[in-house]
């Protein structure tokens, strides 16, 4: 079936061909999760990217579409094709935000954040027009791994938990002086004091005071020239930079190097034995499988165990109590966390 498509990336002439050829193939993936039609997918070249966004911001409208959708865009993303910028100027970004903003699956959810968190680098600009739709996408998901409202199993929680302190990374590595303004801002409610002490402040004994913090602005991290010196895996490092946890520092920098494949089984999005949950991003949030706990406060119920591994899964990621002689840079002596917001 698949080498019906080989042809695509040839089709450069032929784009209504080539539009036909590729809407085809995704539907093709979203029924089988088939590793080809990902390798054929990942290569797309323009001007077909724009065929290969709408789609996806099509199927991303399709509830029971939606998982697989941000599993093939995931993959996508991690090639890092040239095109991968232009996103910014398609819905499907905007569809990402409010998916995360929105859905109450939780591994849509997990799945949504780990897109998110390995596009921000590619659209480091996007935090001028974005900015607040990221904060409000920490700021729930970091309340609902507290709350629970879903009623959600415990493994996927602390999956959840443990995406929700990958973004916080992230932000905070990015946008330093706005994530901190938001803390700030967002925490000094009432009704947002026990996510902050069980969620939000165990994380920010994990990171160095960032360098922005003294000498940025608000203004100038979200100015879209200060991302011009960067290139994507500049980004990454920087954020790893500002990291005492040496398995997310070392995490970051292997960014490029997640496995393809893994699975997530018994989920109710398994239907007619398809993996629709097959995703690069499984193996980047089971990884905590491998480490003493999330940064959980004390009196927080048993969520900071060892994450059970999900089958097909390696452990590889990152958990903030690692300790610190595992990675040789990232001496506790000569790192200060960052203080308190309040």
């Amino acid at each position: 079936m698949v080498h019906k498509f080989k042809s695509l990336p040839e089709c450069v002439d032929d784009v209504k061909r080539g539009s036909v050829l590729l809407n085809g193939l995704v539907d093709y993936y979203l029924e089988t999760s088939s590793p080809q039609a990902i390798l054929i997918l990942c290569s797309v070249r323009e001007p077909h990217d724009k065929h290969l966004l709408d789609k996806l911001n099509e199927c991303m409208a399709k509830p029971a579409c939606r998982l697989p959708t941000l599993s093939l865009l995931g993959h996508v993303i991690r090639k890092q094709p040239p095109w991968m910028h232009k996103i910014t100027r398609f819905p499907l970004l905007t569809s990402l935000l409010k998916c995360l903003k929105t859905d109450s699956d939780v591994v849509v959810l997990i799945t949504g954040v780990l897109v998110l968190i390995t596009l921000l680098p590619v659209i480091p600009q996007a935090g001028k027009q974005h900015i607040y739709d990221f904060f409000d996408i920490f700021g729930r998901l970091a309340s609902w791994s507290l709350k629970n409202p879903g009623h959600v199993h415990g493994v996927y929680l602390v999956h959840l938990h443990a995406s929700v302190y990958s973004l916080f990374h992230r932000l905070y590595g990015m946008y330093p002086c706005n994530f901190v303004s938001y803390l700030r801002s967002h925490y000094s409610m009432k009704e947002n004091v026990d996510t902050f002490e069980e969620v939000v402040k165990p994380m920010l004994g994990h990171v160095r005071i960032h360098p922005e913090l003294v000498t940025g602005t608000n203004d100038y991290e979200l100015d879209p020239s200060r991302w011009k010196r960067f290139e994507i895996h500049d980004i990454v490092i920087e954020c790893a930079k500002v990291s005492l946890d040496p398995k997310e520092a070392s995490c970051e920098e292997g960014y490029s190097s997640m496995p393809d494949r893994v699975t997530i089984h018994h989920h109710p999005h398994l239907r007619s034995g398809l993996d629709y949950t097959a995703s690069p991003y499984t193996d980047f949030l089971s990884s905590f499988g491998s480490s003493a706990s999330t940064p959980l406060s004390v009196g927080r119920p048993p969520l900071s165990l060892s994450l059970p591994q999900l089958p097909g899964t390696q452990s590889s990621l990152c958990s903030p109590h690692t300790s610190f002689h595992q990675v040789g840079h990232c001496s506790p002596s000569e790192n200060t966390p960052l203080v308190r917001l309040h």
